[in-house]
């Protein structure tokens, strides 16, 4: 059997088999089609591509639903519970964590909670409520509509109409899933004052208003856990579960019509045949290997943030809402919450001294990978334009989590005590398996045979910072020891 090429009468007649790839080149053919032999190798492709792209497609709602799963399997959290993240082991299973602010959050479902309230105190508190495919629902504390008042806030799921009886006293947040995350952070640097801010959070059922649970601060204590994403089969099982209590965004039904083709739907089981099995096992893994790609060699428009360093906007979504002009933002979203969870508005801060800036760096400056066991220096210029703070921290690329060294730490700051500054007020980072003789203090150890990548964050960034006025260094690779 031989492909047959030609035309008749102007139309064109027949695959060239030479040309096709991968599974597809086991294929024959039978004159213009596919012998009925090799169908099933169709098949196999068709449904292996379908999983590549789902995979990519999902990464936001099963990172949420994996982390879920860690605060009620693992640490023993309930709806009526917050999780606070105090420790650098604590952070360690939460993807590009922050290591100098407490995390506190948990993950809550309004099909089963009906209408959820959130009363949080006044003071410099920053938080939020976005759902599980990480859109923001609505931001509170300093950068939300209290403006650090606090206040009762009623979470309502998509279709579901505030109480009859409601007062003025609430501020509603119409969520765009069933699924939501709820988390904050305490901004004042007096741990006392701190810690009765996070005691001070209620979170429990609108039903149950009259005598509403305690909510408990639950932490992780130490316990092993992940926050990243599933591997093989298990990707798919999380994904599953998840679906059958979220709701559907009319964009997602082609997606959905993959999902059925691979076995998840809505109200049945997932139960793979040996077949499909094998093909979503292969699917998780060359999607993990797109998503890598999509991560830390990002091909978007907007490129590195000085023309000459490697430094680029980590966060490539144009906004929460997760839509381009013209299009939804299907692989700056696979971009971005592969290597990270969550997103606001004020992650991506236009306005001087308000907000964050989140710049990433996956190479050196002379874009290679960067080399757990190879030593390295950033350089800091002096004035960097933060109005609290800036922070410049080490991931792991396997679990984008903070790096597991002995050290036990993952960053370096301005807030840091021990920073030592240059005579000019800048400042010189070192990075590599051993400190640097004398620069121990401005040191983050890495770990041979493990690449890296690192943040550098602003807090509150400034006007230079926005104008591209101020430049940081980039990330270079040590010169070796004159012998």
């Amino acid at each position: 059997m031989t492909p047959v090429i030609g035309e008749v009468e102007g139309r064109n007649v027949g695959i060239d088999a030479t040309k096709l790839t991968g599974r597809l080149e086991q294929v024959e053919m039978d004159g213009e089609l596919p012998a009925r032999s090799s169908i099933p190798v169709i098949f196999d492709e068709l449904d292996y591509q379908l999983a590549c792209q789902s995979y990519l497609w999902a990464l936001p709602l099963v990172s949420y639903a994996q982390w879920k799963t860690q605060h009620y399997d693992v640490f023993g959290a309930t709806g009526s519970d917050l999780v606070r993240y105090l420790s650098y082991r604590d952070r360690l299973g939460l993807i590009t964590a922050n290591a100098t602010t407490p995390y506190i959050l948990n993950f809550f479902d309004l099909s089963e909670s009906g209408p959820l309230v959130i009363e949080l105190p006044a003071g410099p508190t920053a938080g939020g409520v976005s759902d599980f495919w990480q859109r923001e629902v609505g931001a509170m504390g300093e950068m939300g509509p209290d403006r650090g008042e606090g206040g009762k806030y009623l979470v309502l799921a998509p279709g579901v109409d505030e109480p009859a009886e409601l007062g003025e006293d609430y501020r509603i947040l119409r969520s765009s899933g069933v699924n939501i995350m709820f988390g904050f952070r305490t901004l004042d640097p007096d741990p006392t004052r701190a810690d009765a801010l996070v005691h001070g959070v209620r979170i429990y059922p609108y039903a149950d208003r009259d005598e509403p649970a305690p909510t408990r601060i639950v932490s992780p204590d130490g316990r092993p856990w992940t926050g990243d994403q599933p591997k093989g089969l298990d990707y798919w099982r999380t994904l599953h579960s998840i679906y059958q209590s979220e709701v559907v965004d009319e964009r997602d039904r082609f997606y959905l019509a993959m999902l059925k083709q691979l076995g998840i739907e809505k109200g049945k089981p997932f139960t793979p045949d040996e077949r499909l099995s094998r093909i979503l096992e292969q699917g998780a893994t060359a999607g993990e290997l797109m998503a890598q790609a999509n991560t830390f060699a990002k091909r978007f428009e907007q490129g590195s943030y000085w023309p000459d360093r490697a430094w680029e906007q980590a966060i490539v979504l144009d906004n929460s809402a997760q839509r381009g002009d013209g299009y939804d933002e299907l692989l700056e979203r696979a971009s971005w919450f592969y290597e990270a969870v969550s997103f606001s508005e004020a992650m991506k801060s236009q306005t001087p001294g308000v907000g964050q800036a989140y710049l990433g760096s996956y190479t050196d400056g002379a874009g290679e990978w960067l080399d757990g066991g190879r030593d390295y220096t950033l350089h800091v210029p002096a004035d960097a334009p933060a109005k609290l703070f800036w922070s410049v921290t080490v991931y792991d690329v396997t679990t984008r989590c903070l790096i597991d060294n002995e050290q036990q730490r993952g960053d370096r700051g301005s807030r840091d005590p021990e920073l030592v500054r240059n005579d000019d007020g800048s400042v010189d980072l070192f990075f590599g398996p051993s400190a640097p003789a004398g620069g121990e203090s401005n040191w983050v150890q890495t770990i041979p045979g493990q690449h890296w990548f690192s943040y550098f964050r602003l807090y509150g960034p400034f006007e230079p910072y926005f104008d591209r006025s101020w430049k940081l260094g980039d990330i270079t690779l040590a010169q070796p020891s004159p012998l």
